[in-house]
């Protein structure tokens, strides 16, 4: 009767990390991105998925603004954010365990963290 119980905890168990790593990169995740002059700001993207598509919007203290270009290939994406006149290229890395997202933004690749925005 324990094997029993222990089997099927150890699968739900499973079943709850594997839900978990295909709930994806959809919904809000904010950061703070460090600028040119070293000064830091916060940034909120939003995405959606479809397939190997990703859109969304991008926001910050100048306003919201939309994605284009976006694809997510396995853990990897990348996608352009339509800021102002500026195309600022994006590239990053979903991590399913940590429930965050490595993100290289710009020429420059700068570098920030994504952590999933508490819904509110």
């Amino acid at each position: 009767m324990k094997k029993r119980i222990l089997i099927i905890a150890a699968l739900l168990l499973s079943f709850c990390a594997a839900f978990a790593y295909f709930a994806g990169i959809d919904g809000k995740w904010s950061a703070m991105l460090k600028g040119p002059d070293g000064n830091e700001f916060p940034i909120t993207y939003t995405f959606a998925t479809d397939g190997a598509t990703l859109t969304g919007t991008v926001t910050s203290g100048i306003g919201t603004f939309n994605i284009s270009d976006g694809q997510v290939k396995g853990d990897s994406l990348w996608f352009t954010a339509n800021i102002n006149t500026m195309k600022i290229k994006n590239k990053g890395k979903y991590y399913a365990d940590g429930d965050s997202i490595s993100l290289h933004v710009g020429v420059r690749s700068t570098h920030t963290t994504l952590k999933r925005a508490a819904d509110k």
